[in-house]
């Protein structure tokens, strides 16, 4: 099988580190890719919001599947133009993907498929916009209706900042603050079937303890050993079936990667948002911990045979990812900067430990830093604390000028204590 991933994050080169391991997979592609997945796949370039283009560029390598990494080229479509060229394809429709492109759209759905979720107003106008921060008080939890490159959401105590966040979206979204961690779970579907994966947890703020500004995840991990042992099946029964069935009732089945972001309050899990893709950093190590080929999961999903998949295996090894951002991340971060150790890491912490890139761009013999989050160092142990000090040594062999990354991703975890974060933040920013 020849595969085409499109993308060119951390995600991807999770994704494509998977896919390079599966022995059916006999040729890979990545478009555009990035200095790291050149290494386990063919780079190509395509404007990854052009459906026909991406269909195009798989007709021409002859790729059995096409995975769509990021959320713009689904909510755009492009997983419909690879299927209309008769091409399988892992990756919603775009009217699917509406479940992440408008939170109106999923608060509908939720509601529909008796999914819990926190109490929510759509508003237009500043008169509803004012009733609804008035009916939930602080702190506020203040949502863009569509996409917005991270910077849709707003949780806040105060209320002008809560107001002028609302006033500048077309259609916004209010709603009740949930209490409690935040757990990501990831499941597979074909539309009909589901098959969930393990779930993890991100940290989402830029600095230790969970201060500073919110960023497109600065680490993540996975298991969660505080969690109740019955978390996955209660949320396949409570929220991802529903989710799926309702959908397919609708005329409109999901099929791809449902990613919810779970709040475990005091009152049950609620439902914080979905998402219509693999997460980032949350991807990195539940893949990490996956002994599953994932071509052949993946195939079944685009071609409607999910229920032939037998279930998963996983690895009883715990899994820490840890990201190295650039300096000024996530304000305007600097690029450019050449990155070291990276051969170092491979040297001697592998294979318990490897990078992932993020963004990167190779000039010349150089591998040079090309965004805000640069690299995911990713490393497995048999418990978390293992897993945490692995990727920190591998952590410590990266020099990058400027650039910072959190020293407390999984701590409290691995000391059995409670784990953090505890605010939602009601999306996940990319980049």
């Amino acid at each position: 099988m020849k595969v085409l991933v499109i993308g060119g994050g951390a995600r991807e080169h999770a994704l494509c580190r998977s896919l390079s391991l599966d022995p059916d997979v006999t040729a890979l592609y990545c478009a555009p890719g990035n200095a790291g997945i050149a290494d386990v796949a063919e780079l190509r370039e395509v404007d990854a919001l052009d459906g026909d283009a991406v269909a195009r560029l798989a007709g021409e390598l002859g790729a059995g599947l096409v995975v769509v990494g990021p959320e713009a080229p689904l909510v755009a479509g492009v997983a419909d133009a690879v299927r209309a060229a008769g091409i399988p394809v892992f990756g919603p429709s775009g009217e699917a993907a509406q479940l992440e492109g408008s939170k109106a759209f999923a608060k509908g759905v939720m509601a529909a498929a008796g999914v819990p979720t926190a109490r929510s107003y759509v508003c237009t106008t500043a008169e509803e916009i004012d009733a609804a921060l008035d009916a939930f008080g602080p702190p506020y939890v203040v949502k863009d209706d569509g996409l917005a490159a991270g910077k849709g959401v707003v949780v806040t105590e105060d209320l002008t900042a809560a107001r002028e966040h609302a006033l500048a979206c077309d259609r916004v979204v209010i709603e009740e603050y949930l209490d409690g961690p935040e757990v990501s779970l990831f499941a597979i579907t074909d539309g009909v079937t589901v098959l969930p994966l393990q779930p993890a947890q991100d940290f989402k703020r830029a600095l230790d303890g969970d201060e500073g500004p919110n960023t497109g995840g600065m680490g993540a991990y996975s298991p969660l050993p505080w969690a109740d042992p019955k978390l996955v099946e209660e949320v396949m029964a409570t929220v991802l079936q529903p989710t799926v069935d309702e959908l397919r009732h609708r005329g409109t089945p999901f099929s791809g990667l449902l990613y919810a972001g779970l709040a475990i309050t005091s009152r049950g899990v609620r439902v914080i948002e979905f998402n219509a893709r693999f997460g980032d950093p949350e991807t990195q190590v539940v893949l990490a911990r996956l002994r599953t080929p994932l071509g052949s999961v993946l195939l079944n999903a685009a071609n409607g045979t999910l229920h032939a998949e037998p279930p998963l295996n996983w690895r009883e090894d715990a899994a820490v990812t840890v990201v190295v951002a650039s300096h000024n991340y996530p304000g305007t971060p600097r690029t450019g900067d050449p990155i070291e150790g990276l051969d170092e890491v491979e040297a001697q912490d592998g294979p318990e430990a490897y990078v992932l890139h993020a963004g990167t761009r190779q000039e010349g013999g150089s591998i040079l830093s090309a965004g805000g989050r640069v690299l995911s160092i990713t490393a497995t142990g048999s418990d978390l604390a293992e897993a945490r000090e692995r990727a920190y040594k591998a952590v410590g062999r990266i020099k990058l000028a400027g650039s910072q990354h959190r020293t407390d991703i999984a701590a409290k975890a691995a000391e059995g204590r409670w784990p953090a974060p505890t605010a939602p933040t009601g999306t996940e920013p990319e980049g």
